[in-house]
């Protein structure tokens, strides 16, 4: 009797120890889940995230000359500052570049400076950074480590009217002073201070500007990001082919992103895109082949909708309180 009742009670308990199994199973795999997401997001934090404001600014700058360079049929394909190393009295340039969260410099073109007037830059090959001050204007920007990036291009010192492109400046500098691009006058300003009238909030997000817009009763938030300075705006292929016209014909051209070959699609668009009070006239679309599927990746975790270049404001002013988050079309 007795080992007939346990024979009954034994497939109960093969069914509790295999519940006990799964959950014990399952808790691991909830482990690993969670694992593996908090350290990916920690990843991506760290990853994205920009160092620490480093830079020291003094002064400002007012109504300073800006430059367009051209690439191919573009004739704003990157916008240029006249900037000056001290003591060293010669005109370098340095492109703006808002979607750029640190100001840098260049490798090839740094080592031929410092080639050429000796003791005058302190570079440490080994960190790839540089300790320097460069002025706009009446502004000085200073910092123990700026990073060096292994491009550009040697200086041509035996040509006055080259345009030696020797770094890029980001948005480090623009959180540091609020920043006027008259491109009605092809000027800009770094300042301290200025009457807030008529403002609009805007997201500052790990020094990215993210701009409030509208398309079509649709509310959208577009990276301004200069250095793809000759397109109105870059969005996916599908919105691209949302906006554009109908049968328009597609321009191709191939771009660069640090030396990274993209390939780039612009149709003529009729579109009007509200910011706040002002509205402009959207005339081309752009989708961009070639970006990796992390910056895709990013792009729609950060949930903006596209980007917006310098074209798009070539007869307007615009005016940036990143500290504050606020910003004017004028």
């Amino acid at each position: 009797m007795f080992l007939h009742e346990n024979r009954k009670r034994n497939p109960n308990l093969a069914k509790k120890q295999t519940m006990k199994l799964f959950k014990k199973i399952a808790f691991v795999f909830l482990v690993i889940i969670v694992f593996f997401s908090l350290g990916g997001y920690f990843y991506f934090q760290k990853k994205f995230t920009p160092p620490e404001n480093y830079l020291k600014v003094s002064g400002i700058a007012e109504n300073i000359p800006t430059k367009w360079i051209s690439s191919n049929d573009n004739s704003h394909s990157a916008l240029l500052l006249p900037i000056k190393i001290k003591g060293i009295d010669r005109v370098f340039y340095m492109q703006f570049d808002s979607g750029s969260p640190i100001t840098v410099f260049y490798k090839k073109s740094v080592e031929s400076i410092a080639i050429k007037f000796q003791n005058r830059l302190k570079i440490d090959i080994e960190n790839a950074s540089i300790s320097t001050t460069f002025t706009i204007g009446n502004m000085n920007v200073f910092s123990n480590t700026f990073e060096v990036l292994n491009y550009g291009e040697k200086i041509d010192f035996d040509n006055p009217y080259a345009e030696n492109i020797i770094g890029t400046i980001g948005t480090d500098l623009l959180e540091k002073r609020i920043t006027v691009l008259d491109f009605k006058t092809n000027q800009c300003s770094f300042i301290e201070k200025i009457k807030e009238d008529d403002f609009t909030d805007f997201e500052f997000k790990k020094r990215k500007i993210l701009i409030p817009s509208i398309i079509e009763n649709e509310k959208l938030k577009l990276l301004y990001d200069s250095g793809t300075s000759g397109y109105e705006l870059i969005t996916t292929k599908e919105i691209w082919q949302q906006y554009r016209n109908k049968n328009s014909a597609v321009k191709t051209e191939k771009g660069n992103s640090w030396g990274n070959a993209l390939s780039v699609y612009s149709a003529s668009a009729k579109k009007k895109l509200q910011f706040e009070k002002v509205t402009l006239n959207l005339s081309e679309v752009t989708y961009i082949e070639g970006t990796s599927n992390l910056q895709k990746f990013l792009m729609k975790r950060s949930g903006m909708q596209g980007m917006i270049g310098n074209k798009l404001f070539l007869k307007h002013k615009l005016i940036l309180d990143c500290k504050n988050e606020k910003f004017k079309l004028e």
